[in-house]
């Protein structure tokens, strides 16, 4: 054997390194616990939400006057063909009504369970987006069009008694569904992350740009069904942005840091102390004999 092959040899890649780490999943029940307190926030806010509805209602007009000096409210023309409809608007609001949370929902535990490589950084981007919502409902209420006086804006959902309704009926009487949560826009904001979900999953597979038709068709849904502005789309979509890019960035720098100083080891091995001059497999300090001693004696052909 040539002084190149044994060199060569003993750089050639370990197939056993180069076989990715198992991630493992985050404990159900952890996950569950912060299921549990979005949802009693939510509630929180909602129980307040009657107390601040001439606030909501202010808010709504002045976003619809911004809306008309810009040329940008088509709220008005999409209800109304929608509800000139019937047939289209019912689907069209059981759609509203029940996709965003079996879609969402549904994501979630798959993540969890077939892509826990991706689902820590997913998962937080969706509880980050949430919060921010939760925020700017208490901060800033705003009623949706259907609410406004005057605005001649049809409640389809309602109407088209569409199966699931928070609107009408006896989830609206028993639930604690926040009317005065328009902005931003949740269902776009859901409908985003899960098209961005299955983008990073799947976006080497032919096809895969379909998924962002799901946002683009829950854009025209929410507008159509006289439950959001244009501007609680937009800032929908800055929410779900922002919340990613955070959630990105903080993972991203976790995975730079150092673990008590030291390096990953083998698959299935300890962790290994950084290498030093002198030093041995592992980081283990060598002899000054040794170390000249494995400096000067050449490789075995």
């Amino acid at each position: 054997m040539t002084a190149t092959t044994a060199t060569t040899a003993t750089t050639a890649p370990d197939p056993v390194a180069l076989v990715p780490e198992k991630v493992p999943r985050p404990p159900w029940w952890l996950e569950s616990l912060v299921l549990v307190w979005l949802l009693w926030a939510y509630d929180a806010i909602s129980g307040l939400a009657p107390l601040r509805r001439g606030v909501a209602l202010d808010h709504a007009r002045r976003v619809w006057a911004l809306e008309h000096h810009l040329h940008v409210a088509v709220e008005s023309s999409l209800d109304h063909w929608l509800a000139a409809h019937h047939l289209l608007g019912l689907w069209l609001s059981d759609y509203y009504n029940n996709a965003h949370f079996v879609v969402t929902v549904g994501l979630v535990v798959w993540l969890w369970w077939r892509h826990p490589e991706h689902y820590r950084s997913l998962r937080t981007g969706l509880v980050l987006l949430n919060v921010a919502a939760f925020v700017i409902y208490w901060l800033y209420p705003m009623a949706p069009p259907r609410l406004v006086p005057g605005g001649r804006i049809a409640d389809v959902v309602a109407v088209t008694h569409a199966f699931g309704s928070w609107h009408s009926g006896t989830l609206a009487s028993v639930s604690n569904a926040n009317q005065l949560a328009a902005m931003p826009s949740v269902h776009v904001a859901w409908a985003l992350w899960s098209a961005w979900a299955l983008w990073r999953v799947f976006r080497s597979r032919r096809g895969a740009a379909l998924v962002w038709a799901y946002p683009a068709l829950t854009t025209l849904v929410v507008l159509g069904t006289g439950n959001h502005f244009v501007v609680d789309v937009l800032a929908g979509v800055a929410v779900t942005v922002l919340a990613m890019v955070v959630a990105d960035w903080s993972f991203s720098r976790r995975s730079l840091l150092p673990t008590n100083g030291r390096l990953p080891g083998p698959r299935g091995g300890s962790p290994r102390r950084p290498g030093r001059a002198g030093s041995g497999p592992g980081g283990d300090r060598m002899s000054p004999t040794t170390a000249r001693r494995s400096a000067t004696v050449p490789p075995r052909t």
